[in-house]
């Protein structure tokens, strides 16, 4: 799970389309709401991502799979490997 610090966004949307997960939504977007304060919250105590990796080997398992969020949040930062 990747978060983006609401207030640094510049609402370009390129990461919209780019998103292979199709995971992120625009904050015009009525459910975007209840995403904010998780997105605020985790952007200031997670890293930054500074490389870019490729997707993890099971990805495409967990895409579009309902109740993640429930499921598998932790707050603890992954190493994404």
């Amino acid at each position: 799970m990747l978060v983006i610090h609401p207030e640094q966004c510049i609402d370009c949307a390129v990461c919209v389309p780019a998103c292979p997960a199709e995971a992120i939504i625009p904050d015009t977007d009525a459910q975007a709401g209840a995403w904010l304060p998780l997105n605020r919250d985790y952007s200031l105590r997670w890293p930054n991502i500074r490389l870019k990796k490729p997707p993890l080997a099971d990805a495409d398992t967990y895409k579009g799979m309902p109740d993640k969020l429930r499921q598998f949040f932790t707050p603890q930062a992954g190493s994404g490997t």
